[in-house]
């Protein structure tokens, strides 16, 4: 069947959060020492992880750790506790550091980001987002000129409901006027966004690689399905 959809992830698809030097100047862990690039990395990745556990958190924290992309709250108290208990000992600096994690502008878009979105629009295949979020995404989308290009933006704080539950699958589908057999996921995960298939979407997964090194995945992502653009 012709795809006549396409469904990106947000995180580690289309964007990425790059480390910053200037985030971390000055960071020192609990002995007073700086953080080598090692530690640095894992911080990022800690921050970005789609899913799993990424930090041992007290029994209080557990639920906002399961809810935190439906609540932005919710999302603050948990990624505070991340940063504390990942050696973040400072509170302004996890507070700073947490603020460049919900800055639509610290993100970067890989290099095929803006190319690939505005080809499927303009070869009539219609677009969305689905994204397990706890802030609004769309500025980034607006910075790169790509924001007015997607057909819908489906965000979980917003709609009620994260990846992988298949409603949000079904939900982009039907906003799209597709069928689910007619939409392709694009994501990261094979845990969140590859659960699409469950309800009859096709799935293709992309390494959250830093931008660098990930030039054309999405290119090759839906000129796998057929699409030629």
């Amino acid at each position: 069947m012709t795809v006549r959809a396409v469904l990106f992830d947000f995180s580690g698809t289309l964007f990425r959060l790059e480390q910053d030097e200037s985030w971390l100047s000055g960071l020192v862990d609990s002995a007073g020492r700086e953080w080598d690039v090692e530690a640095q990395t894992e911080l990022m990745r800690r921050m970005t992880a789609p899913m799993g556990k990424v930090a041992e958190l007290p029994e209080e924290y557990q639920q906002a750790w399961e809810q935190r992309d439906l609540d932005p709250e919710l999302h603050r108290k948990v990624y505070l506790e991340v940063l504390r208990s990942s050696g973040v000992d400072d509170p302004e600096q996890a507070r700073a550091l947490y603020s460049s994690l919900v800055d639509p502008d610290c993100w970067t878009p890989y290099p095929d980001t803006e190319p690939v979105v505005r080809g499927l629009h303009e070869s009539g295949v219609r677009t969305a987002v689905i994204s397990n979020i706890a802030f609004d995404i769309r500025p980034a989308f607006d910075r790169i000129g790509i924001g007015e290009l997607f057909d819908s933006v489906l965000m979980s704080y917003v709609e009620g409901v994260i990846k992988p539950d298949p409603k949000l699958f079904l939900r982009g589908c039907e906003r799209l006027g597709v069928a689910p057999e007619e939409a392709l996921m694009i994501g990261d995960s094979t845990e969140a966004d590859g659960a699409a298939t469950e309800v009859g979407c096709r799935f293709e997964l992309v390494e959250p690689l830093p931008t660098s090194e990930r030039p054309d995945a999405l290119s090759r992502a839906v000129a796998e399905h057929g699409i030629v653009l």
